[in-house]
């Protein structure tokens, strides 16, 4: 087990290392933030100066050596646009979006497991056909759309949910259950499909056999082999949360990472992009590296095999 985590921790330091130079380097395709931030009637020695000032005048070598030692320090200098450190920024967007991504993860996952399995064990029943029907549901519609209905509906017209931004528990029902409406469909149905290819087992037949509760069949039994799929999903799932709430936290108003990525990389603030890109980054090989944990908790043989 030991050789297995230290094996994972080597290939996501060398996935770290590699992010930082591809952030670095697409940002710096994106084009020269120095000439947003000047008029057009500006001089060639002022625009000389704004690079000085925010170091874009080094060699680009020399700025991407500037820019890993800053990652490993924590220290990723100043906004370009507002003048303040991006750490600070980073501390204030990163808990808003956790608050919902946490949350809409937790009740998100329990009820994909949950409905997931009710409804393989009970297949090509009215609660099954429900169960896959809203897993088309919620894959067919827009996440826009979803929020914007809800808000109207809920805000608006009935008029028993806030709209948005940040307060007590009811401002966050709506962002919420809109992220969660979109995590849904893809976890039931793995869950569901696994947990069908896991009941047509020869061992679950065995376990009935033996006269076992249908419900520690399924339950223990069938749904620890059945889990490991999902569990890659999940993985990525919570990543998704994190980097993709730009369309929730745009409806309701919600200051995260999902609008600071955006801000910054349309004002062309390279500290506060690169550092949104690399914690989000980072967060993503946490989690990945969480779930090959999980695997080989779960199933000691992939632990053997794939170290």
């Amino acid at each position: 087990m030991i050789r297995f985590i230290i094996m994972r921790l080597l290939q996501m330091f060398i996935a770290f290392i590699g992010i930082i130079v591809i952030v670095f380097v697409m940002l710096r395709i994106s084009g020269d933030p120095a000439k947003f931030m000047i008029s057009p009637m500006s001089t060639p020695e002022r625009l000389a100066l704004l690079h000085k000032q925010m170091g874009l005048d080094k060699p680009v070598p020399e700025q991407l050596w500037i820019f890993a030692k800053g990652v490993f320090r924590g220290d990723f200098g100043d906004s370009y646009v507002k003048g303040v450190p991006v750490t600070e920024m980073l501390r204030w967007a990163l808990p808003n979006t956790l608050k919902l991504a946490v949350p809409t993860f937790a009740i998100g996952l329990f009820l994909s497991i949950a409905l997931g399995v009710m409804a393989a064990s009970r297949r090509d029943s009215i609660f099954d056909n429900g169960v896959k029907f809203i897993a088309v549901l919620g894959q067919a519609l827009p996440g826009f759309w979803v929020g914007i209905m809800a808000m109207l509906i809920f805000a608006f017209y009935w008029k028993i949910l806030p709209t948005g931004q940040q307060g007590g528990i009811d401002h966050y029902i709506l962002p919420v259950g809109t992220m969660m409406f979109f995590m849904l469909p893809g976890m039931m149905r793995l869950v569901r499909s696994s947990m069908l290819d896991v009941l047509d087992s020869e061992y679950v037949k065995l376990a009935r056999i033996k006269g076992l509760s249908e419900l520690k069949v399924i339950w223990k039994h069938a749904l620890r082999n059945a889990i490991i799929s999902p569990l890659t999903v999940a993985g990525m799932i919570l990543a998704g949360l994190i980097t993709g709430s730009i369309i929730t936290e745009s409806i309701f108003v919600w200051p995260g990472m999902g609008r600071l990525m955006t801000e910054a990389t349309f004002a062309r603030d390279f500290p506060v992009a690169q550092a949104s890109a690399v914690l989000v980054a980072g967060m993503v090989l946490g989690c990945n590296f969480l779930v090959d944990i999980a695997y080989a908790w779960i199933d000691p043989q992939i632990r053997y095999e794939k170290s």
